[in-house]
């Protein structure tokens, strides 16, 4: 059982973590803007879950705790017969205005070998995804649901329409720049979500005096501080390589001897 002081420091890391983009500056995409103050979380999360669903109870839990709110469903399973087409993620009003809201939490690298804008430079740490490919498919078949004949029938146990809804997203990211990268400027995504670095083994080479922490996934969250269980150079890097061989990513801490902590992602391509 996860103790509800972690789960309060992810809630925090969460609420720290601005939108991806401001307003719909992205795909026409327009921004659920929710206030980031720090709030009291007391409640158990699943922790067998994977991160983004965990992030999506944090997101219902802060709903939860804004005035003028009222949800009206969670996780809604739209289905045909017996094949699912889709989730809505969320349906909720705010000062009695029904709202559709997609929920999206990732970790980025800026890659500018990737394209020539920043949209499509934007890929997992183990490029198994992109911000391109969650951009289509929020555009083309997540937000599009909520209009299904499939999803009126489930809208009017609410006596609402599709026409009823303004449609968000709640797309926060955290991105992390090449290490010793030249200057690269954000003008579509918002400069704010920079974090840190993703570097190569080799790179470890120029921190061997310096501290290691891996946090679990859901950990990813927690903005870094000192009270970890550091370890050093030796004790770390056999770790690491376990991951890096099985073409996997770790998220790792680097505390360097002026007190200063990385994010890293460390990466195996």
């Amino acid at each position: 059982m996860i103790n509800h002081k972690k789960i309060q420091q992810r809630f925090d890391g969460f609420l720290k973590t601005p939108n991806l983009w401001k307003e719909n500056a992205v795909f026409g995409l327009e921004q659920l803007n929710l206030d980031d103050k720090q709030i009291r979380i007391d409640i158990d999360i699943n922790e067998k879950q994977r991160l983004g669903k965990y992030v999506e109870d944090l997101v219902f839990y802060q709903l939860e705790q804004t005035k003028g709110v009222e949800i009206l469903a969670k996780n809604i399973q739209i289905q045909k017969e017996k094949l699912t087409l889709g989730e809505l993620d969320c349906l909720f009003k705010i000062n009695g205005k029904p709202i559709h809201l997609e929920i999206v939490y990732k970790f980025y690298l800026i890659d500018e070998s990737l394209g020539s804008t920043e949209i499509e430079q934007c890929i997992g740490p183990n490029r198994k995804d992109s911000l391109v490919q969650k951009l289509n498919k929020l555009r083309e078949k997540q937000l599009p649901l909520l209009y299904s004949s499939e999803c009126q029938n489930f809208l009017s146990e609410f006596n609402l329409r599709p026409n009823d809804f303004d449609q968000r997203v709640l797309f926060k990211a955290q991105l992390l720049l090449p290490y010793q990268h030249e200057n690269i400027l954000l003008n579509s995504l918002n400069p704010d979500c920079i974090v840190g670095l993703y570097l190569r083994k080799h790179d470890l080479e120029n921190f061997k005096d310096c501290k290691f922490y891996m946090p679990t996934k859901k950990d990813w969250l927690i903005n870094p501080h000192e009270n970890v269980s550091w370890k050093n150079y030796q004790n770390s890097i056999e770790k690491f390589q376990e991951y890096l061989e099985q073409n996997y990513a770790p998220l790792i801490l680097i505390k360097q001897l002026n007190g200063e902590i990385l994010k890293c992602f460390l990466i195996w391509w």
